[in-house]
């Protein structure tokens, strides 16, 4: 946008929407269409001037101010009770406590959201009234609610509230949504293990997903135990169609349940490798073939262990089984899974084989095409999982976002409440705030823990299992943030050195806080089936790892050998797409995808500039129409502009190009201190079967856990760049021998 400025950013806000409104042409003290008009004409400032972003937040919360009306918080949680939509215990608490928590209220801390973040806020998460639709309570109220919901003291309150109205640490959107509402479910995943092979263990699967999802738990399902296509069905003589048809119902359940209205309903489905339907399974999301074996809706994962990753280098073949000819494979995993594997094969129970690499394509080319098709390990998951010390404790998935690891049976199913750090709120000038930092880490961890005891279970399996192991999901965001700040490119050794402390910051203080919990209230139910209570933390699975504080480590251990852990894990890190945008950072570890670029969301399309950059620019008086004319026709990149330094193009690199090693380096060197995992999206822009194969093998010798989506772009250019690659079985199992044979030549890793 080269239009000039109509008003100074820091302008008073009278002036700034007299001047908006102007431009817009309408009269913003007359009506909310016309006031809205205003609010957007100064958001579309943005492109020229990101301050603008600030601005048109103060706008919207002016207006909000003026849809609530007058009173204070009190009154606001008063109104909210009377029409059913805030729960007994926490209107007592309010009523009890009116005049001081109306005292925390900072109506001040409104300027710190960006437009985007306060229009997510005001659209998505404030309460309105049931049949008005008016909004009841301002951003400031809704902050401190989410705090009394979880609070048994004013102080307590006022800890969390303070945390979350300066942007510091924000729960996860169940909690934001629900926490002193009505039903306070506040867990953000739901993770069900595969249905016994058995219709009316199907249809009760059916069941528990839809109660699920009602209630804006993502989830994860596996569906390894269901017999594959053409197995032979005793009780009638028939054959088996397979998991599709089964997948297709499940489909449209997760479409028609869309979480109260507020987000679409979202499930992923986790298959192992050896099952025999895995080939039909990966064209599921493909937009070509047979529409009746086809899904729209679910996501997909591949659960592949480490036997079939070395048949993949070693070029061997790879065998596929019915579930119902070796239902014990499912519940195995590493050494004892392949003896189990090998032992079938021997045993001429296989359904089929393939060469190893040519499903391994057959998966690379779902990924490049969709994006969809996971990978994710299951030995490295089950190997350095807390809750797996006792045989019969097995990880048989993890969740919609790939970042949860927990134990699932039939009479279990795996819960996680989830909250994230704003890294960036914890930087200055001079670097991290390491004090600070963990001083929000110990709150987080403690109000992460009261959300087991406060939240609302849709099922039994699931509060069964929840307050049995009492596991929460601590993350960042805005790592991105930090890099920037701290002039680190993304691919530096300073960066992983940082990234890599910061991991062992927040997990050394989670776990010293979980101890501290543990004095308190005592450990959880299943502490005894415990890698912790043997003696094993996390990071000792790493023996190479070289922490920073190992003195500090010898302490955690032996305060948790003498008082045990309320939380039998406690770091995840999850993608943060909505919460970042709130706290007005970029999401979770993940680089930016553009210094400019629009985003479209429930609330609409949002244009969004790379602030730091601007700063920059500005600084060095290249803030300029043309160069901002020039960022644009690029995309958001500023790589090919050449009045921009050498050293800012170093530095505001996208994701796309970024060498993709980076991002499995740095994902690797943070896993010793994640005792879940982390969502991890790669980007390649014109993905091929032999970088993918490449990329893919490296990040699992690296140790990760799990991979979530793999991001291309553009559409068009992926499907003719993949396909021509991967259109025979042949092409993609010899795109794979390259790749692997010679990881010199692959870019994807460079």
């Amino acid at each position: 946008m080269t239009q000039e400025l109509i008003a100074p950013p820091d302008a008073g806000i009278e002036e700034i929407e007299r001047a908006c409104a102007g431009l817009a042409g309408v009269d913003p003290r007359r009506l909310p269409a016309e006031r809205e008009a205003a609010i957007a004409q100064a958001a579309a400032l943005v492109a020229a001037e990101p301050a603008y972003s600030m601005v048109a937040a103060r706008l919207l919360a002016r207006q909000v101010a003026e849809e609530v009306g007058e009173g204070g918080f009190a009154a606001s949680v008063e109104a909210a009770h009377a029409e059913g939509l805030i729960n007994e215990d926490m209107a007592r608490f309010v009523a009890a406590h009116a005049r001081e928590l109306d005292a925390l209220v900072d109506h001040g801390a409104d300027d710190r959201f960006t437009y985007f973040g306060l229009r997510t806020v005001y659209d998505r998460y404030l309460l309105r009234h049931p049949r008005s639709r008016q909004v009841l309570e301002r951003p400031q109220y809704f902050f401190l609610r989410v705090a009394c919901g979880l609070a048994e003291s004013v102080a307590e309150a006022a800890e969390l509230y303070g945390l979350m109205s300066s942007l510091s640490y924000l729960p996860s959107s169940p909690t934001l949504f629900n926490s002193g509402a009505a039903r306070p479910q506040l867990s953000s995943c739901f993770l069900l293990d595969s249905p016994r092979d058995e219709l009316e263990a199907i249809y009760e699967r059916y069941g528990q997903v839809a109660r699920l999802s009602k209630y804006a738990g993502g989830i994860g399902i596996s569906w390894s135990r269901v017999r594959s296509r053409g197995s032979l069905i005793r009780g009638t003589n028939g054959h088996s169609n397979g998991i599709v048809p089964w997948l297709r119902t499940l489909d449209a359940s997760v479409a028609a349940v869309n979480q109260g209205g507020r987000r679409q309903g979202a499930a992923c489905v986790y298959l192992e490798t050896w099952h025999a339907d895995i080939e039909e399974f990966l064209e599921l999301r493909d937009n070509t073939g047979e529409d009746a074996r086809r899904t729209h809706n679910l996501s997909l994962a591949n659960w592949v262990p480490d036997e079939f990753m070395r048949r993949v280098e070693a070029d061997a073949d790879w065998s596929l089984f019915d579930p119902k000819d070796v239902p014990e494979l499912v519940d195995l995993w590493g050494e004892e899974f392949d003896a189990a594997y090998r032992a079938a094969e021997a045993a001429g129970k296989a359904a089929h084989s393939l060469p190893a690499r040519r499903l391994y394509g057959r998966m690379m080319r779902t990924l490049a095409e969709t994006g969809n098709g996971w990978m994710t390990f299951k030995d490295a998951a089950n190997r350095t999982c807390n809750q797996t010390a006792e045989p019969g404790n097995v990880v048989h998935l993890s969740n919609l976002c790939t970042e949860i690891l927990q134990v699932t049976d039939d009479d279990q199913t795996a819960v996680c409440n989830l909250g994230s750090i704003n890294l960036a709120a914890h930087t200055g000038p001079e670097g991290m705030d390491w004090a600070r930092l963990r001083a929000t880490v110990r709150t987080a961890v403690r109000f992460l823990d009261r959300t087991i005891d406060r939240g609302f279970y849709p099922t039994p399996e699931a509060a069964a299992a929840n307050t049995a192991w009492r596991p929460v999901g601590l993350g960042v965001m805005g790592l991105a943030d930090v890099l920037f700040r701290l002039r680190l490119p993304f691919d530096s050794p300073q960066a992983l050195e940082l990234s890599t402390r910061i991991a062992e910051e927040i997990a050394l203080t989670a776990y010293g806080t979980s101890a501290d919990l543990a004095r308190e209230h005592g450990p959880h139910p299943a502490y005894q089936r415990t890698r912790a209570a043997r003696g094993v933390l996390h990071l000792d699975h790493w023996p190479d790892a070289r922490p920073h504080h190992p003195g500090e480590w010898t302490q955690v251990r032996r305060k948790v050998a003498e008082t045990g852990l309320r939380n039998s894990l406690l770091i995840a890190i999850a993608p943060t797409a909505t919460i970042a945008s709130i706290a007005g950072c970029y999401e979770c570890v993940e680089p930016q995808v553009s210094n400019l670029f629009k985003r479209e969301t429930l609330s609409g399309e949002f244009l969004q500039l790379n602030s730091y950059l601007v700063a920059d620019l500005k600084t060095r008086g290249l803030w300029t129409p043309q160069i901002r004319d020039a960022i644009k026709r690029a995309d958001g990149s500023v790589q090919d502009i050449a009045e921009i330094p050498e050293d800012l193009r170093a530095l505001y690199r996208t994701a796309w190009e970024l060498p993709q090693k980076a991002l499995i380096d740095l994902a690797a060197a943070r896993t010793p201190y994640i005792d879940q995992s982390q969502s991890l999206n790669l980007f390649m822009a014109a993905p091929t079967i032999g970088k993918l194969s490449s990329m893919y093998a490296y990040a699992w010798r690296s140790g990760l856990k799990t991979t979530y989506y793999l991001r291309s772009r553009p559409a068009t250019r992926i499907a003719q760049t993949t396909l021509t690659q991967a259109v025979t079985p042949e092409a993609a199992s010899e795109a794979v021998m390259c790749s692997l044979e010679n990881p010199e030549i692959c870019e994807a890793c460079q």
